[in-house]
């Protein structure tokens, strides 16, 4: 198939895994809202124009032009103004035009003889269920996601079969790559070990993996080791004296480890070899860890996301490269889905699991992304059932009855968060088009 049909073809694939992982995530919300009475409006994938719809029942199923989001329309949202079931007060400004106009639109959503079915009368819990049901649709969307693609498809991991032998040794402190004529000879080279020998066993030890060899090389700088390999079916004793060398430290997330501004290296034993990677099926107990450390690197984002958008945007408008771990955008995902799917030279079923990796770490940052706890994203939603509740039971305690809290005053923040996230969608679509992060920089 030729490159660009490929490229295409990847680009639907993740605008349909986008649509379809909104459309779950907005049936999150519904079932749970319809299982507690709550009457439902509509439910939509997008924002804008309706391209198309039906009506099943009192609810409204439909596409709207713009992919962006979703959402379902839940009546009674806001609590009226006062007991009496007023809904719009003497407006002063822009401000509280907007505080009203919500609560008029909430009071609209009602109807008839159906004012038990309003949101804001349900209980906290509930209100709190139905506003997670999306996020968490998302979670369990990526978890299956991830394991089809470790237990079934499998990842690479590093096996003990040699594939690369250094020639000379280079300190990680030098920026070149080739060997210069002064440079000593690598330790695996020089015990004669050459690419497919596999390890078996490190100074008597008997190793089962990569991690074995690694930790047998590093604690033994200078110690002459011997190596047992096995080669075209014969067992051989090689002597290898890992080498001395200082290296970069880095932690358990990749990430180099700085002290002072200043990078902080180790002296480690070094042989110069590396691994042959194979593509092995990992058991189900590896999902959850998989789809937490995900959820770590997407809340650490977000949470340096002012730093990161601002270095999108020195990229973006200057000479500067991306950060290929950066935030991208909707565009900048349907790109590296392209670039993957039109790799012709890589097996399909390699190209299948990264898109469906692609697909499933999209869920988990829509998981992550939608509890922040500001309005109108699901957390924010899920904070005003919190501090009602809060509330409630603070004028319990005091022996009186408090109001429902008034979430309708929330909705300039509302106004002011989705004017943050148009621009930063902004920013981020033109950054992916004109210096767009690429998978194989």
């Amino acid at each position: 198939m030729e490159p660009v049909l490929l490229y295409i073809v990847g680009v639907l694939v993740v605008v349909i895994g986008l649509a379809v992982s909104i459309g779950l995530h907005e049936l999150g919300h519904l079932w749970p809202a319809k299982a507690f009475g709550v009457r439902v409006g509509q439910w939509m994938i997008g924002f804008g124009p309706t391209l198309l719809s039906f009506r099943k029942g009192e609810t409204e199923y439909g596409v709207k032009a713009i992919p962006l989001g979703g959402y379902i329309s839940m009546s009674g949202m806001f609590p009226p103004l006062k007991p009496g079931g007023e809904s719009r007060d003497a407006s002063t400004g822009f401000l509280d035009t907007l505080v009203s106009d919500a609560r008029t639109v909430s009071a609209e959503s009602i109807q008839e003889g159906e004012e038990h079915r309003a949101f804001w009368r349900l209980a906290t819990w509930k209100r709190i269920v139905i506003m997670l049901g999306g996020p968490s649709m998302n979670l369990l969307l990526a978890i299956v996601l991830y394991a089809i693609v470790l237990c079934t498809f499998g990842i690479a991991v590093p096996s003990t079969t040699v594939s690369t032998v250094s020639e000379c040794v280079i300190s990680a402190t030098e920026e070149r790559s080739e060997c210069a004529a002064d440079d000593p000879e690598a330790p695996g080279a020089a015990a004669g070990m050459l690419p497919g020998d596999t390890i078996i066993g490190i100074a008597g030890e008997p190793v089962e993996g990569w991690a074995d060899v690694q930790a047998a090389i590093r604690d033994r700088a200078a110690v002459p080791t011997p190596f047992e390999v096995e080669r075209d079916g014969e067992t051989l004793t090689l002597e290898v004296t890992p080498l001395a060398t200082e290296r970069y430290v880095f932690d358990d997330r990749g990430r180099q480890v700085e002290s002072g501004g200043e990078p902080v290296t180790e002296t480690i034993g070094f042989v110069g070899v590396g691994p042959q990677y194979v593509v092995e099926q990992q058991p189900a107990s590896a999902v959850l860890p998989a789809v937490g450390d995900n959820v770590l690197r997407v809340g650490e984002l977000i949470l340096n996301l002012p730093q990161r958008l601002v270095a999108v945007a020195e990229a973006a408008f200057g000479p500067g490269e991306r950060d290929p771990d950066g935030p991208i955008s909707v565009v900048g995902v349907g790109r590296m889905a392209g670039e993957i799917a039109s790799l012709d030279q890589v097996p399909i079923l390699e190209r299948v699991s990264a898109m469906v990796q692609l697909l499933a770490s999209l869920n988990v940052a829509l998981f992550v992304f939608n509890l922040i706890p500001l309005m109108p994203l699901d957390g924010g939603h899920v904070l005003g059932a919190i501090v009602d509740a809060v509330r409630r039971g603070w004028a319990k305690l005091r022996g009186t009855v408090a109001t429902p809290l008034d979430t309708a005053k929330w909705v300039p923040v509302t106004l002011v968060v989705t004017g943050v996230l148009g621009v930063m969608s902004a920013l981020l679509i033109y950054a992916d088009i004109v210096k767009p992060v690429s998978l194989f920089n």
